[in-house]
């Protein structure tokens, strides 16, 4: 058994706010939501507040230690590995690992798995995208939170291929990156 230790425990920065703001906006009591790579807790817990059903995921033992320590109901889990398909979940939350990472950059810790994305970035995102329509309802939604470093135009092409569109709802342009909050829904003409 792990305990817990903050320093392992992705803590809420501007991207969490930013991806917290889209989710309170758009989050409705009738929602059943999930977060997947919940790291402190912060967003599911706020999500909590409005809709009763509202579960979280994180691979970091540490990060699920801290997030029911806010009483939320927690699985470990490699994104949707541990989850049932049957798309139960009209809303999903994500602010993936999203850093462009060379192998020699990689610092092999819990931490590593909030913010390593491979080479391009991207290495999460689309398993991400691989797995959303096993988990999502039909008329659901994701919001999925993205870098300019990590590139938005292959991103959404990315969902594209997988039967999904994606639009930007929210941008913040800090020092060297901006930030953008993509809406995601399957593209409903393809199914």
């Amino acid at each position: 058994m792990f305990a817990e230790d903050e320093g392992q425990v992705y803590q809420p920065e501007s991207d969490t706010y930013l991806l917290l703001k889209c989710a309170v906006a758009t989050a409705k009591p009738d929602d059943t939501i999930l977060e997947i790579g919940t790291g402190s807790g912060l967003i599911a817990h706020e999500m909590s507040k409005i809709a009763e059903k509202t579960f979280a995921v994180d691979i970091n033992p540490h990060a699920c230690i801290a997030a029911k320590k806010l009483g939320l109901e927690v699985i470990r889990s490699d994104l949707f590995s541990a989850l049932k398909s049957g798309g139960r979940f009209t809303l999903v939350l994500f602010n993936p690992p999203y850093l462009p990472t060379k192998p020699e950059e990689r610092i092999d810790d819990w931490l590593e798995y909030a913010l390593d994305g491979g080479i391009t970035g991207r290495d999460t995102v689309e398993k991400f995208a691989d797995g959303l329509a096993a988990v999502m309802d039909t008329y659901g939604r994701c919001l999925l939170l993205i870098s300019s470093l990590t590139g938005i135009n292959e991103v959404s092409a990315y969902f594209k291929s997988k039967g999904f569109i994606s639009l930007v709802v929210a941008e913040e342009k800090l020092e060297d990156e901006s930030l953008f909050v993509l809406q995601i829904s399957r593209d409903l003409c393809r199914i």
